[in-house]
């Protein structure tokens, strides 16, 4: 029988390791995303129209950043550029982009 210390430790351990590795791949999100640094990596850059400033994705939660790469991509999400971008990623590919993202700062 596994002690309550033990239990908890390794309870906690799981819960630590799933949040931290996320479904993505890191070197493949690497690869996969350096294309959205042409405008999310601009600092204080203003989409032409409609007039907005560009998120900051570095450091963002993966599970954000997900959700909102698939919205794009099913069109739930209006925006030209970032259905044209999404629509040609997997759902591997966006985990993998989540999770390189959410590593950096």
């Amino acid at each position: 029988m596994i002690s309550q210390v033990r239990r908890i430790t390794l309870f906690s351990l799981l819960l630590v390791s799933s949040h931290t590795f996320a479904a993505g791949d890191v070197e493949s999100g690497k690869s996969l995303g350096e294309t959205c640094f042409g405008c999310h990596g601009v600092a204080s850059y203003t989409n032409v129209y409609p007039t907005y400033k560009v998120p900051k994705l570095a450091g963002q939660h993966p599970e954000y950043l997900v959700a909102a790469l698939k919205g794009y991509r099913s069109g739930e999400r209006s925006h030209k550029t970032m259905r044209a971008q999404a629509a040609r990623l997997s759902d591997q590919d966006i985990d993998d982009i989540a999770a390189y993202l959410a590593t950096l700062k």
